[in-house]
């Protein structure tokens, strides 16, 4: 117990690596010093080890048993802070963005949340609707309710709960099956840009979309009835200074002002802790709810959100899986796997924040799951909108989405990333001009895309000996250095040789042949002579794959029969195994396998003094 109450708190590395260990270990385990462990009974030493398994998939049965009450108090604060925050947030997007009733986003912002706490590795995340994934749905909502003549009629609203569900049930099931196949690098995946054009178009489609009621334009857009944000921004033009309702424009703007003062006070405030923890969202909302009330907006013609009925549709719970459902299952997998991958970047960024903030690891595996299991959870309440790492406020979403927007364009714009700038400037203008999910799948191509031609191309560099020393250096790098035996060429391949970077290195090595180190176009005449000698240098090499392995035989073959002279230095212990399983060594032969790039050259440097003494002797006779 002493020794635990010292130690530090177990990465995700070394607690998957200790549970790898539990399983390997046997009763027959040594210590450190040789001597054996006597372990329990196998029922016992089966039982721990389960214990530690849930423990580590289901983080809550680790940290429920010790929660002390003294933290009671806290975490009450907290949650009335967040709920203040998460209830009208949740709300207002349920009502504007994903057009559905407000009570989807009262169980949106709770039962998620529920099951993500059991599962989650983020011991801060702040699970609920987000305003850019609600905005995707509100837009499939939309696209499908158009093929329903009366947008009041209930018809419509049974849709509207049936594709919400069945979009949180395919967006759990993603999440879930990207966590349990291990797949959350996903987040290295994407460019930066990308994620900045999305969010900037978030910001100005939800702008756009809460301009709208907030001018009281509601009921004229439902007859002209856009489609697309550009054309629901040209209909606000034209419409925002002549049929606007001045009580709701009024009424409106003075919340979000309200909001933005409340906001810059607290930050001025912030040593004096009761000022700091106000939530200015509840604030707002006691406010408004007490004057309108007592002035009877209802009476100027404000739309209020009235009494709201929480049976939501025929039944509290209903089981996802129903044919009612299944219908819209073709029309609404694009927009989940969409809601999927962006909402677990957006996670994984704010639970990433929350971890190295308080000293703790995460797991991106395990949050895709817990992530999954929540909107799973979500799915069996009929119109629950999926829910994801929320770290953004609805009224002051536009402000702080397209703050970093300007510094991130001359960023950009500085260092002359031109396909950053396409990128964001792609994803930007096609959320707007056609929908967001169009223009998300277009930067997410165009990113994987830019990854797999990146990850293509095999680095390689042309070595030249140092004067006077045994050193081989890059030409590139190190001006001195020079190629010292004509028609000899010294390749160093730079990264490991996988099937993808491996095809196109026939390519690159045809290129290095003709023009060397200079960048040339293939139209140009080659700048050197006939390659009668090619040495690769594989110290960066740690590892091949089988696909590798066979394209390389391929090329050296080639090579071979060209009667081009082959050497292979530096090879490391894992990549011989290779080459023998893959009858490199028998192509070649044990002497084409040098320590180092001297021993090589001192072969080539031999054989062309012997070859130029021939030709002299034989020029003599």
């Amino acid at each position: 117990m002493a020794i635990d109450s010292v130690s530090p708190e177990p990465t995700q590395e070394t607690e998957e690596r200790t549970a790898l260990l539990d399983v390997e270990r046997g009763p027959d385990s040594y210590g450190a010093a040789g001597t054996p462990h006597y372990l329990p009974s196998n029922s016992h030493q089966k039982r721990d080890i389960l214990l530690k398994r849930i423990k580590y998939y289901i983080p809550s049965t680790a940290w429920i048993p010790s929660y002390s009450p003294s933290l009671f108090g806290g975490d009450f604060l907290a949650g009335i802070t967040v709920a203040s925050m998460l209830i009208p947030q949740s709300v207002s997007y349920a009502t504007s963005l994903a057009k559905l009733s407000p009570v989807t986003g009262l169980f949106s912002a709770s039962i998620p949340g529920i099951a993500y706490a059991l599962l989650g590795t983020s011991k801060q995340l702040n699970v609920a609707p987000e305003a850019a994934l609600s905005l995707l749905l509100g837009q499939a909502v939309s696209e499908i309710r158009h093929d329903y003549p009366d947008p009041h009629d209930g018809q419509a609203d049974l849709v509207g709960l049936s594709v919400a569900t069945m979009i949180t049930l395919q967006v759990g099931l993603i999440s879930f099956l990207l966590g349990f196949f291990r797949l959350g690098f996903i987040d290295v995946v994407l460019s930066r840009a990308l994620l900045r054009g999305f969010i900037s178009a978030v910001a100005v489609v939800i702008m756009i979309e809460q301009f709208i009621p907030m001018l009281g334009l509601t009921a004229l857009l439902h007859s002209a009835d856009p489609e697309t944000t550009y054309d629901k921004a040209i209909f606000l033009i034209k419409n925002a200074f002549t049929h606007s309702h001045v009580p709701t424009t009024l009424i409106s703007f003075s919340a979000l002002f309200t909001l933005v003062a409340l906001r810059s006070i607290k930050n001025r405030f912030k040593n004096t802790w009761w000022i700091y923890r106000v939530p200015e969202v509840l604030v707002v909302v006691i406010v408004s709810t007490v004057l309108c009330e007592q002035l009877r907006w209802d009476k100027l013609g404000v739309n209020i959100l009235g009494a709201v009925d929480v049976q939501n549709s025929s039944s509290f719970i209903e089981f996802p899986f129903r044919r009612s459902n299944f219908r819209f299952l073709r029309r609404t997998t694009s927009t989940a796997v969409v809601i999927a991958v962006v909402g677990f970047l957006d996670s994984i960024v704010a639970a990433k924040q929350n971890a190295a903030r308080f000293g703790y690891s995460i797991s991106p595996n395990r949050e895709l799951v817990a992530l999954g299991a929540a909107n799973l959870a979500g799915s069996f309440i009929p119109g629950t909108l999926p829910a994801f790492g929320s770290i953004t406020s609805i009224g002051l979403v536009v402000y702080s989405l397209l703050a970093e927007a300007p510094h991130e364009i001359l960023y950009y714009w500085n260092m002359g990333a031109w396909v950053d700038l396409t990128i964001m400037g792609l994803t930007f203008f096609l959320s707007i001009i056609w929908n967001i999910e169009v223009g998300v799948v277009v930067g997410l191509v165009v990113s994987l895309l830019l990854v797999v031609h990146r990850s293509s191309k095999t680095r390689m560099t042309i070595l030249g000996r140092i004067p006077g020393t045994d050193r081989w250096k890059p030409l590139k790098e190190n001006p001195e250095a020079e190629e010292s035996v004509a028609g000899a060429l010294i390749v160093r391949i730079r990264e490991n040789l996988d099937f993808a970077n491996t095809a196109q290195i026939k390519e690159r090595l045809r290129r290095l042949e003709l023009y060397g180190i200079h960048k040339s176009h293939p139209s140009e005449e080659p700048r050197r002579g006939q390659t009668s000698v090619l040495v690769f240098h594989l110290a960066d090499v740690d590892s091949c794959d089988a696909s590798a392995a066979q394209i390389f035989y391929e090329l050296l073959e080639e090579y071979k029969n060209r009667g081009v002279g082959l050497f292979i230095t530096h090879l490391r212990p894992t990549v011989e195994k290779t080459f023998i399983k893959a009858h490199i060594f028998d192509l070649l032969g044990s002497g084409a396998f040098r320590d180092n790039v001297a021993d090589a050259m001192a072969i080539v440097e031999g054989s062309a003094y012997a070859r130029m003494r021939e030709s002299n002797y034989l020029g003599s006779r």
